[in-house]
């Protein structure tokens, strides 16, 4: 050991320390084969491939290599004192300090090779080591330690190490062993407080669902082990030779399983409501500001209070009685299965502000050993975290209104030539038996043209009568009592109108269209009670107040700073209708039928503020488009719909919600005025901390929204949920959910655009994912080689594909020429208001390949997963030889491959299967297969009620067809100038690049 090895520090000598202490023995003299006996119980696995010397001794690294130039950890044993560091060895493992100890590598040793050993199986999965101060026994960062036992060793498999100098025989157990580690950058100030989270048993396990997502590329060799990584990744390095990036696109994650929504808390925290009314952007609410500042992801939730539950799993209806609603007396949480009973059950306290309340005489019940109620199982508002409050009396500021269903009416030419009228007039006849409320409900028309057209359908009446109002400047309404009638006494006289609208206005020349007036005439009709106002506008307006005039036409104004005025309300006059109406308790919806402009950025700006919703049908006709019309009005006159509606979130001390994203107004700082709500409607939050530091380890989150039933019943649908505080910044990531944050992007991303420009409001998507990455790298750059690695966790995978998929959508999407002013508009309404689910499917449709399922035999399609695979969003995944679906809950296209066998289209089609395809109406053919295909269809769009898909047909390299109802959805490819999906990963890797 004469030898100096230059360019690095000498260390003194270290004794021999007890053979019982230390997992390696002196290092056998060079020349001498390794010899290994005994299983291998060290928290590392050895390296793949022998190490063979040839040539002069090594050099020393250069500075910043990942061999550390300062002195080497040293780690600490209780009852030894502290080691001296050790001298140079020639040993080729690490010495006996503990484990994932870096030392300076020696010369390498004269003589012979070592014998080549080889390790069964693959490359040990990597894991990261949190900043706190941690035992050697965790396997999740973030300081979620838990004991290594037998369970550890069980884990690791015995293996032959390939170390040369380490002997056989039995190891130590390094369950006592601490690693005093060098701090760690972004490490908190604060101390770990003990954990909630259930430990980890097992040794250094992979992350469940890890995978490497190249399957090419492995991590360098080298003779200190690397630690195990608990995050995905994807190599971007360039091909050797060439500038190319050597990127696999088979290998980029997917969303072909829908949406995951993360369980890990809710199997922890079982009484929590179901993610279908609330989901966390992430389970994990940051401890301090300093923690959220580093969090940049969207910091939120996303509320669905009345989404469709699952037979069986309906929410249960308490009724309180003569106790009345139990609520905290200071902040008003309603009682729910996280409070508190003490002293004997005289006094509960409350979860959310720890203020203890007294417990009425008639809610009283006594405690068991464990301070549960005694009848806690008899009360579903202690064990559920949805639960529906009967209110009384006092939570009423009038008599519950009955439902009210008014119709406004465009019957100018366009809307009788397009048969429009016929279809509305059919559908809502059709409906008449299922509105909600009945006998209750109450209903009444306007139509309009150049002139109002006011109908009397007083019960005693065998014929409405017409009375008509031109004078558009000074509104008046003729016989106001009779207008609005309830649907059981003039059931006969409203039948008898539905049935001769169509007639009376089918030879209408009148191209005029005094919408404001008419808005204003059913405004004074039902600000007495409210209810819901369904708007059918077939043209501009284009006389009276409101009206408004042709401004999609110029495109010079794209890509300027006013172009942003294309996208909002043209005259205030519809946003001054929207605060009346919410006074008065009237939701409006709007139906759009036109093929011109018809300026839905300004009729839609109704419904947002209404709680509505806008459905636009461009270039409405019966026969194409009257399936769609009739299935989507049904839904809207049948649904369950909330009358009279305020929601509310109330969440623990230190945070609140800050903004509120979706088609509602804001009565105060945090009450949602919602006039009619429904189980369609989903609304995004966003929350901010309050103080500096979180004191509490939990934090509770409790929605109530106060609405009237069809019934005419006050009710209260409250839902409760708890998330943990941490201080690791990473397992705020592990437990992202990225469907809500998905969601809350995109309707952060649409009102941008109507502030400023599209690319902007894309730009800005792609610096918050940017940050987010880069952040994380942050996290693992100090104890990983990464390279040219791209990481993320696990719960991110799809975020930067959801990311493009967004700045794809139709509201987002480049520039005049890709969307329509109008079809822009409507999609921005719709996707403010859709559930999680729904959102993600029109983000990153479903496409699967029909034709070999049509072959095979007959097969049973109750689920649809097992039957039809998904596959990626890409002009490489279409076969000419197939036959494809395409689906995004809003439209089906059937994809017919130039290739594809004549037997099916013959099958499928019938006569017309050579005809062009833009002619041709899929229909049921007297055949198995054809049978088969409509009943897929069928159970498509049964899947998914609150829309109806059209179905259009296509076969391959029929343009411009082709491409603009298939090949511009398909995001993964580059089209029209917008970025592909390889493309925009290697911009993000970039970026995440830069200043990391």
């Amino acid at each position: 050991m004469n030898r100096e090895n230059q360019g690095y520090p000498n260390f003194p000598a270290r004794p021999p320390p007890p053979s019982s202490s230390s997992p390696f023995t002196s290092a056998p003299p060079p020349g001498v084969p390794l010899q290994s006996s005994g299983p291998e119980t060290v928290g590392f696995r050895p390296q793949t491939r022998p190490f063979t010397p040839s040539g002069p001794p090594m050099a020393p690294p250069p500075v910043g290599a990942m061999r550390p130039v300062q002195p080497p950890l040293v780690s600490q044993i209780p009852g030894q004192g502290i080691r001296p560091p050790p001298p140079p060895s020639t040993a080729y493992g690490p010495p006996g300090g503990g484990s994932f100890q870096r030392f300076p590598t020696p010369p390498p040793p004269s003589g012979p090779p070592p014998l080549p050993q080889t390790l069964a199986g693959h490359f040990s999965p990597p894991m990261s080591l949190p900043p706190q101060q941690q035992s050697m026994t965790s396997g999740v960062p973030g300081g979620y330690a838990s004991p290594l036992g037998t369970g550890f060793q069980q884990s690791m498999p015995p293996v032959n190490p390939s170390y040369p100098g380490v002997v056989g025989g039995p190891q130590p157990s390094f369950n006592k062993q601490v690693l005093q580690g060098p701090p760690v950058p972004f490490q908190s100030a604060s101390q770990v407080p003990p954990s909630s989270y259930p430990p980890q048993t097992g040794g250094f396990a992979q992350h469940p669902g890890q995978q490497n997502m190249n399957p090419g590329y492995a991590p360098p060799t080298s003779n200190v082990q690397g630690l195990a990584e608990d995050f995905n990744s994807l190599s971007v390095a360039n091909i050797p030779g060439s500038l190319e990036p050597g990127l696999d696109r088979a290998s980029f994650p997917r969303p072909l399983d829908s949406d995951v929504e993360p369980n890990s808390f809710a199997e922890m925290y079982p009484m929590n409501c179901h993610s279908r009314y609330l989901r966390l952007t992430t389970s994990a609410i940051p401890s301090s500001q300093s923690l959220a500042s580093r969090w940049h992801l969207p910091l939120g939730a996303v509320v669905c209070p009345l989404a469709e539950a699952p037979e069986g799993e309906e929410v249960p209806l308490i009724d309180f009685g003569s106790s009345g609603i139990i609520r905290c007396r200071r902040c008003r949480t309603y009682v729910n299965p996280y409070v508190t009973f003490t002293d004997s059950g005289r006094k509960w306290r409350c979860n959310i502000c720890s203020m203890l309340n007294d417990v009425p005489g008639e809610y009283f019940s006594h405690l068991d050993a464990s301070g549960r109620r005694m009848d806690m199982d008899q009360r579903p508002e202690l064990t559920k975290g949805s639960v529906e409050i009967i209110a009384p009396t006092e939570y009423m500021v009038r008599p519950p209104m009955p439902p009210i269903y008014f119709f406004l009416i465009d019957v100018s030419f366009s809307a009788a030539k397009s048969g429009m009228l016929q279809v509305a007039a059919q559908t809502i006849k059709s409906c008449l038996d299922n509105l909600p409320g009945y006998p209750r409900t109450q209903i009444g028309f306007i139509t309009y043209d150049s002139t109002l057209h006011f109908y009397n359908m007083k019960s005693s009446l065998s014929q409405p009568q017409m009375m008509v109002v031109s004078d558009l400047d000074d509104i008046f309404i003729p016989l106001p009592d009779d207008l609005l009638v309830n649907l059981s006494e003039s059931r006969n006289v409203v039948e008898a109108f539905l049935d001769s609208l169509p007639l009376m206005f089918q030879d209408n020349a009148n191209v005029e269209s005094a919408f404001g007036p008419a808005l204003k005439a059913a405004y004074m009709v039902m600000n007495q009670l409210g209810g819901k106002l369904l708007i059918f506008q077939n043209s501009l307006p284009s006389l009276g107040a409101g009206r408004l005039k042709l401004r999609g036409e110029d495109t010079r104004v794209y890509g300027t700073d006013k172009e942003y005025t294309l996208r909002v309300a043209e005259d205030n006059f519809y946003k001054q209708m929207a605060p009346d109406c919410i006074k008065f308790q009237i939701g409006i919806n709007v139906y759009a039928f036109s093929d011109k402009y018809t300026d839905i950025a300004s009729l839609g700006t109704l419904a947002k503020y209404t709680g509505g919703q806008a459905y636009y049908y461009p270039g409405f006709q019966s026969s194409v488009h009257g399936d769609k019309l009739r299935h989507e009005l049904a839904r809207d006159l049948t649904r369950e719909t909330a009358w009279e509606s305020v929601m509310r979130i109330r969440c623990g001390k230190g945070i609140r919600f800050s903004s509120y994203h979706g088609n509602f107004m804001l009565r105060s700082t945090d009450l949602i005025a919602l006039p009619t709500v429904d189980c369609d409607k989903a609304y995004a939050m966003q929350l901010t901390l309050e103080e500096t530091l979180l004191t509490t380890p939990t934090v509770y989150f409790q929605v109530a929204l106060l609405y009237t039933d069809s019934c005419g019943e006050r009710r209260i649908r409250v839902h409760t949920a708890v998330a943990p505080v941490v201080t690791d910044l990473g397992e705020m990531y592990r437990q992202a959910d990225t469907g809500s944050i998905v969601s809350v992007y995109t309707r952060l991303a649409i009102e941008k655009t109507l502030v400023g420009k599209l690319d902007d409001a894309r730009n800005a998507i792609q610096q918050k994912i940017v940050k987010a990455l880069r952040e994380y790298r942050n996290l693992h750059s100090v104890q990983h080689r990464l390279g040219s690695r791209l990481i993320y966790p696990e719960s991110l995978k799809f975020l930067p594909l959801y990311g493009l998929a967004i700045c794809k959508s139709t509201p987002l999407q480049g520039g005049p020429a890709d969307a329509s002013l109008d079809e822009r508009c409507a999609a921005g309404f719709t996707m403010m208001a859709l559930p999680v689910k729904k959102l993600l499917k029109l983000l990153y449709p479903n496409l699967f390949r029909v034709d070999e399922w049509l072959l095979k035999p007959s097969a049973d399609l109750d689920d649809l997963k097992d039957v039809l695979r998904r596959v990626p969003l890409a002009a490489e995944s279409l076969d000419s030889r197939g036959l494809y679906i395409y689906d995004d809950g809003f439209r089906l296209v059937l994809w017919f491959g130039r290739m594809l066998s004549l037997d099916i289209a013959k099958n499928l089609l019938g006569a017309d299967f050579a005809a062009e395809l833009s002619r041709v109406t899929l229909q049921e053919q007297e055949n198995g297969m054809s049978k088969k295909l409509m009943r897929l269809i069928k159970k498509v769009r049964e899947n998914d009620p609150s829309y109806h898909p059209m179905c259009f047909l296509v076969r391959q390299g029929e343009q411009p067809r082709e491409g603009f109802l298939l090949l511009r959805h398909l995001i993964e490819d580059q089209m029209g100038g917008s970025t592909s999906y390889v493309d925009w990963i290697l911009q993000i890797h970039r970026q995440v690049q830069q200043n990391a």
